[in-house]
């Protein structure tokens, strides 16, 4: 083996040197560094060490500022290729349905072009939005020429992050093998691949919001919303308030946006994701459900710049509900 030092090495030490010795990397570094990861010019225990180095330090805004720099840079995307929304799913429900998905086709149901992106099978037991599609004939495509079309048909689109970076989807899957999550699981959520002027995402963890923000701002990010959502996903809960962080015109604000329902709601004792497809034609209700749908819909109309508080973005997020197509699915 040779003794000359290997090139990534340098960041391994930088996020290693101890309590005194380390720091946290710059935006460029990090940029760098994620670029050699890309680009496979990393050793299997370099990567194994970078991963599990920044997870205990916990990453910064200014290292995922460049991480997604890197990220974006080799992603290839079609320059004519737009959507008006970018939504993260990388995180799975476990108790509850994804009832965030018909929030989603609702609001392609009445013109927003909807981007989501997100992985699966990283964690067991979790139901992932890839595996839902196909109760509703939508696919998970396998291109930018795919996503085109789905926006143009029906203005939402799918990608899992397979797809839009394979080696991420490499990373992400090495949770079971290091038996922690990683910092790729926050970069994916930031990506906003196709540019879209606002972009929603969600988080579990409370302080992960404040840092998603920061990166925003550091991004140039004009709109976005961070949920710490049900499960993590963004997904807001009807029966409990929802801590909220916003980018709006390139300002920041935090929000405890309001419950819909004065009580909690039991959780049902099976998921049977056809009742997704069921409660959107009507032919189920479903308190919980519905909530989630009405609420989660009511935030993103403020984060398009529709509505300018919850009361007046929870009614128009009921008639947008209301009037969607049942028999579209």
């Amino acid at each position: 083996m040779s003794s000359q030092e290997h090139p990534f090495a340098p960041f391994v030490r930088i996020l290693g040197k101890g309590k005194k010795g380390s720091r946290s990397l710059t935006a460029d570094e990090a940029h760098q560094a994620m670029g050699m990861i890309l680009d496979g010019q990393v050793r299997p225990e370099q990567l194994g060490a970078f991963l599990m180095l920044l997870r205990v330090k916990e990453e910064a805004p200014e290292e995922l500022c460049g991480f997604v720099r890197a990220v974006r840079e080799r992603l290839a995307v079609p320059q004519q290729l737009r959507a008006d929304l970018d939504w993260s799913s990388y995180a799975g429900k476990k108790r509850r349905l994804p009832w965030f998905l018909l929030a989603a086709l609702t609001l392609a149901g009445s013109g927003t072009r909807v981007f989501m992106h997100g992985a699966r099978g990283h964690m067991p037991c979790r139901l992932y939005t890839e595996d839902m599609l196909p109760i509703f004939g939508l696919r998970s495509c396998s291109g930018w020429a795919e996503v085109g079309e789905d926006l143009e048909l029906n203005r939402f689109a799918f990608m899992s992050i397979d797809r839009l970076s394979p080696m991420l989807g490499e990373i992400i899957q090495l949770r079971s093998v290091l038996g922690l999550r990683s910092p790729v699981h926050t970069l994916c959520r930031l990506l906003n691949p196709l540019g879209a002027d606002c972009g929603i995402d969600g988080v579990f963890h409370p302080p992960y919001g404040p840092m998603h923000q920061k990166t925003g701002v550091l991004l140039g990010v004009r709109n976005s919303l961070t949920v710490k959502g049900d499960g993590g996903e963004a997904e807001l809960k009807p029966d409990s308030e929802s801590e909220l962080q916003w980018i709006l015109e390139g300002k920041t604000e935090t929000e405890s946006w309001p419950r819909l329902l004065t009580q909690r709601v039991v959780r049902d004792e099976v998921l049977d994701p056809a009742d997704l497809l069921r409660l959107w034609r009507g032919e189920i209700g479903h308190e919980y459900g519905e909530g989630a749908v009405i609420n989660t819909l009511a935030a993103i109309l403020k984060l398009l710049g529709r509505a300018p508080a919850a009361g007046e973005a929870v009614e128009q997020a009921r008639r947008l509900w209301e009037a969607r197509d049942r028999k579209a699915y």
